[in-house]
């Protein structure tokens, strides 16, 4: 059990409710997918509102967020979507994240999470509300993900000596590689596993793996492992794309 996530969820639905005309709120990634990393994984929620978001709404969001003082509040995210714009996939939605406050659209690989395993936290689950992603869509949103988004920054090499760039990085080629190929999606646990089948370098996995699961890591500098990372990063997005 993770007793202060739990405390957290539990907290934020309570602060969240009055504050929004909230018809439904629903859990994915790490937490949904069995792979949840207490202090290490990310808190990703999705709201479902009956109205669409006013500017009252926004200061209230935010005032929500902001007044939590429980640990792992800061790994907290979520989004905000009225229910009139659910079908909508290039709508931008409220969102809160990283401590701050704006627009971007829930994505079709989001979308098909919340179909295939979400922990709904309240109301009706998501079959019942969102429309589903057919395979047709999400293929086409992970190719313009990794040719539009992870190639160009694969093409920066400051941002690769952050932990957070590498790990990224790395388990999502191996994700979206396993999305393309077999149209299925796969946990952060599995990609690691799968990043040894694509021939990623040892060291790099095993400084992931350190990080996320605690096992033990290995001796490589910052400006080896951004290198390594970034350019198996940018030949795995070549070979997924073609």
């Amino acid at each position: 059990m993770h007793a202060a996530t739990e405390r957290l969820l539990r907290h934020f639905l309570e602060g969240v409710q009055p504050a929004v005309p909230l018809v439904a709120l629903w859990a994915h990634g790490s937490l949904a997918a069995g792979d949840y990393q207490e202090e290490r994984s990310d808190l990703d929620l999705i709201a479902v509102l009956d109205t669409p978001a006013t500017m009252d709404h926004w200061r209230r969001i935010k005032a929500v967020h902001r007044r939590i003082r429980l640990p792992l509040a800061d790994r907290l995210h979520c989004s905000y979507l009225a229910r009139q714009e659910l079908e909508d996939l290039s709508a931008e939605h409220i969102t809160w994240a990283f401590g701050q406050i704006f627009r971007r659209p829930v994505t079709a690989v989001t979308r098909r999470e919340l179909h295939e395993g979400a922990r709904v936290l309240y109301g009706p689950p998501p079959a019942e509300l969102l429309p589903p992603v057919s395979d047709e869509e999400l293929a086409r949103f992970v190719r313009a993900d990794l040719r539009d988004y992870w190639l160009v920054k694969a093409q920066e090499r400051r941002r690769w000596l952050k932990d957070i760039w590498v790990d990224l990085g790395m388990v999502t080629v191996a994700r979206a590689t396993v999305t393309l190929r077999e149209g299925r999606l796969i946990n952060k646990r599995e990609a690691l596993d799968v990043l040894a089948d694509l021939g990623a370098p040892e060291q790099v996995v095993a400084d992931i793996r350190a990080r996320r699961y605690g096992t033990p890591a290995p001796v490589l500098s910052r400006f080896r492992r951004g290198r390594l990372a970034r350019a198996f990063v940018r030949s795995a997005i070549r070979r997924a794309l073609a």
